[in-house]
């Protein structure tokens, strides 16, 4: 069975001293689970697994009543409890606050890991009950390296079919897959890790802002024009909303324009960025000959796939995803950390300004550029992982 970067990096923390809560969060269907099963089993001590994913037997008290039975693995020494899709508890966080520090008041050898689908998990209470006791390990969509090795993918196989393990045994049947996508991700993530999380006054129009604003990833839109062609629409505080749902849910985000102003990049019009090329192929309702063989279109998912690789490493690696425009120039992104700026320009076949890496270079002289698609940046050798992001 293939093992992906985060099995290790959960090994080596539960080898550490007793410190800080584990908290693995990610997309759905990206394997979390998973990968706390595969570390799981390296680990020679007492472990208690136990999931939340059906909210009608689950509580509060639920809770205390596993961790009691932890902690009784934990008195012949250490042990390790796992809560799976934790966010699914209504005020968990309060009750893990409550138990985590009378184990550490009384020096109790209980270790424990937390898992839940997409960001929308901080929000409940990561920010403030956990403050100062957890970490983050971050399940994004698989890599186009991972794809090619668990499961022998070409890179076009890559750029239409996206980084979901679970589909990748039905894409000799791009119907059965579309199917797979609709039925077990897509709608699963709006109507379960959206919808019973946050209040949402109008359900189908988010449905429909993630359809259109997907099959127009790598694009400039604004929230004014998205009206336009949207029933039931609402207004363009309630479109911003439902983008940022659809962002911490990693399926939809909107990239804003870079600047040394922030406050001027807040009010730019997004540009929008799946975070899995399948979601643009899905929503695109395209099937594979046209899509690739396509300039246009072809160039759309070239660009988003880049786009969802730099999203990918943004969170793991902690830095921000942007794009820039100044009146015909642009840069198809641009990536900041720290002090550290790089402009990523892709060559996909689109038709487009390709004057604003130079542009951009002169106003931003400390950057780097990076042509992506280029002889000496290969787009394949890009998204492998082979080229540095930053200098």
């Amino acid at each position: 069975m293939f093992t992906r970067k985060l099995v290790q990096q959960l090994i080596e923390r539960l080898c550490e001293p007793r410190g800080f809560i584990q908290i693995v969060v990610g997309p759905r269907q990206t394997g979390k689970t998973t990968a706390v099963v595969q570390a799981l089993e390296k680990l020679p001590v007492g472990q208690h697994f136990v999931s939340a994913d059906d909210p009608n037997l689950v509580s509060l008290e639920w809770i205390r009543n596993e961790w009691e039975q932890a902690r009784a693995l934990a008195k012949n020494g250490e042990a390790i409890l796992i809560i799976d899709e934790i966010q699914k508890i209504g005020k968990w966080s309060s009750m893990v606050k409550l138990l985590w520090d009378e184990d550490t008041r009384l020096h109790v050898p209980l270790k424990v890991i937390l898992t839940g689908s997409s960001s929308l998990l901080l929000q409940k209470g990561l920010s403030e009950s956990l403050m100062g006791r957890f970490e983050m390990l971050y399940s994004p969509h698989w890599s186009y390296a991972e794809c090619k090795e668990a499961f022998g993918y070409s890179l076009e196989d890559f750029l239409f079919f996206g980084g979901y393990p679970g589909a990748a045994q039905l894409i000799k049947d791009e119907d059965r897959w579309a199917r797979y996508m609709g039925a077990s991700i897509v709608e699963p993530t709006i109507s379960q890790d959206i919808l019973l999380m946050e209040a949402v006054r109008k359900p189908a129009l988010l449905r429909t802002l993630f359809m259109l604003g997907s099959g127009y990833s790598a694009q400039e839109l604004s929230f004014t024009k998205l009206l336009g062609q949207l029933q039931d629409a609402g207004n363009t505080v309630t479109l911003a909303h439902y983008l940022e749902l659809l962002s911490k849910a990693s399926m939809l985000t909107g990239l804003q324009n870079y600047s040394g102003n922030q406050i001027r990049a807040k009010k730019s019009s997004p540009r929008f960025m799946i975070f899995d090329t399948s979601l643009l192929t899905y929503a695109s309702g395209t099937n594979r000959r046209r899509l690739l063989e396509n300039a246009t279109d072809k160039g759309r998912l070239v660009e988003s796939a880049v786009g969802a690789y730099l999203l990918a490493r943004g969170k793991e690696e902690g830095f921000e995803v942007y794009w820039w425009r100044d009146k015909s120039d642009e840069v198809d992104f641009v990536i900041k950390k720290g002090a550290a700026v790089t402009a990523l320009e892709v060559k996909s076949g689109r038709v487009k300004n390709v004057g604003g890496s130079l542009v951009f270079k002169k106003r931003y002289p400390e950057a780097l550029s990076l042509i992506i698609g280029s002889a000496n940046t290969p787009l394949e050798d890009f998204l492998l992982g082979n080229k540095p992001l930053f200098l």
